[in-house]
C-alpha cells in the first residue's frame, strides 16, 4: 500500500530505515532482528522484509535507499531495551549512555569498522540503489551533560588541538572509509547524507557560514563536517533538512536553499532538499510547501525534494499531496523524491 501510494503521487524513490537503533530489517549477522517487526528485538519475524520491500518498489519503478543510523543503539531507555546478540550486549565497552540512551561511540576504531561492515553486508546481499543516513552521528547536545569520551580521546586523540576536531575527524573517517566500501562493492549504489540544514551560522564562520542564527551546528555540535565529504567527493548527494519556512528568522528557507546550492555546485555534489511534510498543518500559509517547490527550482543544482515522512503526506494536509500529484510538479521528469521513515 505504502508503495502503490508513492507511485500514485508521482515519486520515484524512497529512503526507508532498514537499521533504525542497532536492529535490522533483514537476517544480519552483525545486528539482532528489530524490534519494530516483531515487538520483541531479536525475534525473526518469518521473512525478509528487506528483500519484500526492495522487490515490490522495483516493480514499481521506485528506486529503494536502504536509510542506517550508523550510532544509535537505543531510540527510547538504556541498555535493557537491547537483547543479548545486540553490539551493545556484546561489546558494551564500545558503547556510552548519553541522554538516557545507548550509543556506539565513534571515538573507538573498531567501531567505525564494524558499522562498515554492517552496512556493506546490505550493499552485497541486497538490489538496493542508495544507502542513506541522517543527521544522527555524535547525538544531538543534552543540556548539562558532557558526551562521556574523554577516556578515548587521551588514547586515541593526543595529535588534535581539541576534542572537538578529533571528534570530527572519527565522523570523517567513518564516511570515507563507507563511500570506498560501497563503491568496491558496486560503484552504482549512491551514498548520501540528509544532514541538519545549518552547516554553521555566519557569525561563527565568516568566510563559508550561513546568514542564519540557528542553535544548532553541524559542525560544532554534530561533529559532520558536510562540506569537508562534499569537497573529497566522498558523498554522492547532500539532502540537507531545511525544515523551517519561507521567511523563519533563524534559519530561513531560502536563504539555505541558496546557500546549500553554492556549495553543491562548488563540489559537484547532487543536492536534494529535505522538505518538512510533517510540519504543514502547523505552517500559516497553506502553499508553504508548494511555494517551497517552485523555489527550488530557480536552482539548477537541486535536483528534486525528500518529503519527511510518508506519514506526513499520507493524510494529504491542506491538500498538498493533491497538489503533488495533479499540479506542474508531477510534470518534471525524476524530480520528486519521497521519504519515509
Amino acid at each position: 500500500t505504502i508503495l502503490d501510494n508513492v507511485k500514485k503521487w508521482n515519486m520515484n524513490a524512497v529512503f526507508v530505515q532498514v537499521k533504525p537503533a542497532g536492529d535490522a530489517f533483514y537476517p544480519s549477522k552483525y545486528s539482532p532482528w528489530s524490534e519494530y517487526l516483531t515487538g520483541t528485538q531479536g525475534k525473526d519475524p518469518g521473512y525478509d522484509p528487506l528483500k519484500f520491500m526492495v522487490e515490490e518498489a522495483h516493480k514499481r519503478g521506485i528506486q529503494f535507499h536502504a536509510w542506517f543510523n550508523p550510532y544509535r543503539l537505543t531510540a527510547t531507555g538504556g541498555r535493557e531495551k537491547l537483547s543479548s546478540d545486540n553490539i551493545g550486549k556484546k561489546r558494551p565497552d564500545w558503547t556510552v549512555i548519553y541522554g538516557g540512551h545507548v550509543y556506539l561511540n565513534p571515538g573507538i576504531p573498531e567501531v567505525n569498522n564494524y558499522v562498515v561492515d554492517s552496512i556493506v553486508e546490505v550493499v552485497k546481499n541486497y538490489d538496493i540503489d542508495g544507502v542513506h543516513m541522517d543527521d544522527y552521528f555524535y547525538p544531538y547536545k543534552v543540556k548539562g551533560q558532557e558526551y562521556p569520551d574523554s577516556a578515548q580521546y587521551q588514547k586515541y586523540g593526543s595529535k588534535f588541538a581539541s576534542i572537538g576536531d578529533w571528534r570530527r575527524n572519527n565522523v570523517n573517517n567513518l564516511i570515507e572509509k563507507l563511500h570506498k566500501s560501497i563503491k568496491k562493492v558496486n560503484p552504482n549504489v549512491e551514498f548520501g547524507i540528509s544532514p541538519f540544514g545549518v552547516w554553521r551560522n555566519a557569525s561563527t564562520d565568516p568566510v563559508k557560514g550561513s546568514s542564519t542564527t540557528a542553535g544548532v551546528q553541524n559542525y560544532d555540535d554534530l561533529y559532520a563536517d558536510i562540506l569537508l565529504w562534499m569537497d573529497k567527493g566522498w558523498l554522492d548527494y547532500v539532502a540537507p533538512q531545511i525544515y523551517w519556512n519561507q521567511g523563519f528568522k533563524a534559519a530561513e528557507y531560502n536563504t539555505l536553499v541558496k546557500w546549500w546550492s553554492k556549495y553543491a555546485a562548488d563540489s559537484g555534489t547532487k543536492l536534494y532538499i529535505g522538505q518538512a511534510a510533517y510540519k504543514v498543518n502547523e505552517w500559516q500559509n497553506a502553499k508553504e510547501l508548494v511555494n517551497q517547490i517552485n523555489f527550488n527550482r530557480n536552482y539548477a543544482q537541486v535536483k528534486g525534494s525528500i518529503f519527511f515522512s510518508y506519514k506526513s503526506l499520507l493524510t494529504n494536509p491542506k491538500n498538498v499531496t493533491d497538489s503533488l500529484k495533479n499540479g506542474p510538479y508531477s510534470s518534471v521528469p525524476n524530480e520528486n523524491i519521497v521519504g519515509m521513515n
